[in-house]
C-alpha cells in the first residue's frame, strides 16, 4: 500500500497537467477555427477542476491500477460543434490533433526539467521520478488518444481524411467507440498500438529537446 501511495504521489501532478492542457488545447483550437462553444462554457481554461471527471479521471484509473496494473481513464470531453468550424471536415482534424500535440510539448518540457535537475545536481529522488512520470504520462496519453477509433482524436483524424461517404460510415462507429476501446484495453491488445507510437514519440521528444540538453550538458 505504501508503494501504491508513492506511485500515486509521483503521477498525480503529471496526470493533472496532461489532461488539463490536452483538453484546453482542443478548446483553443476549436475557437481558433471558428467554434466558440468550449470557450463560452469556460473549457478553454488551465484550471484542472474544469476538465476533471470524478469517475473517469480519478476513480476508474485508481481502481484499474490497483486491480490490473493498467491505467485507463478520461477527462470531460471538450464540446465542439464541428458545423461551426470554418471548414468542418478539415478543421476537425486540427482540433483533434491539438490535444495530442499539447501532450507532446509537455513531454518535451518534462524532459527539459529532468535535464535541469541533473544539471543543478538535485539529489532528491522524488522530483526526478515526477519528471520521468511526466514524460511517460504525456507520451501514453498522446499515443492512446491517437488510436484511430472515434470518438478518440485519432478517430476524428481518420474521419477527416476519408472521402465523405466513407467518413460518414466510419463516424457511425462513434456511439460504440468507448466500449471498443475498453475491450481493447481489457484484452491488452491496445499495447500493440501504444508501444510503437510511444517509442516514436519518445524519439521525437528527445530530438526536440536536443538543442536545450546539448547546451546544458
Amino acid at each position: 500500500m505504501e508503494e501504491t501511495i508513492r506511485t500515486i504521489a509521483v503521477y498525480a501532478l503529471p496526470v493533472l497537467f496532461a489532461i488539463t492542457l490536452h483538453e484546453a488545447a482542443h478548446a483553443y483550437a476549436a475557437k481558433y477555427f471558428g467554434d466558440n462553444t468550449a470557450y463560452s462554457q469556460g473549457r478553454m481554461s488551465l484550471n484542472p477542476l474544469v476538465h476533471v471527471d470524478i469517475w473517469g479521471t480519478i476513480v476508474i484509473p485508481i481502481v484499474m491500477f490497483l486491480f490490473s496494473g493498467f491505467v485507463f481513464g478520461y477527462a470531460k470531453p471538450v464540446p465542439v460543434e464541428f458545423g461551426r468550424l470554418r471548414n468542418p471536415k478539415r478543421d476537425m482534424a486540427w482540433v483533434a490533433l491539438a490535444g495530442p500535440f499539447a501532450n507532446f510539448i509537455m513531454a518535451v518540457l518534462w524532459l527539459i526539467l529532468g535535464v535541469l535537475l541533473v544539471f543543478f545536481q538535485v539529489g532528491e529522488e522524488f522530483p526526478h521520478k515526477v519528471a520521468q512520470a511526466g514524460i511517460v504520462t504525456n507520451l501514453l496519453i498522446m499515443a492512446f488518444n491517437l488510436l484511430p477509433i472515434p470518438p478518440l482524436d485519432g478517430g476524428r483524424v481518420v474521419t477527416a481524411m476519408l472521402p465523405h461517404r466513407a467518413a460518414y460510415a466510419f463516424a457511425r462507429i462513434e456511439p460504440y467507440g468507448f466500449f471498443i476501446v475498453l475491450a481493447l484495453v481489457m484484452l491488452r491488445v491496445v499495447g500493440y498500438w501504444l508501444t510503437p507510437v510511444m517509442a516514436l514519440g519518445g524519439y521525437l521528444v528527445q530530438l526536440a529537446a536536443t538543442p536545450f540538453t546539448f547546451f546544458l550538458l
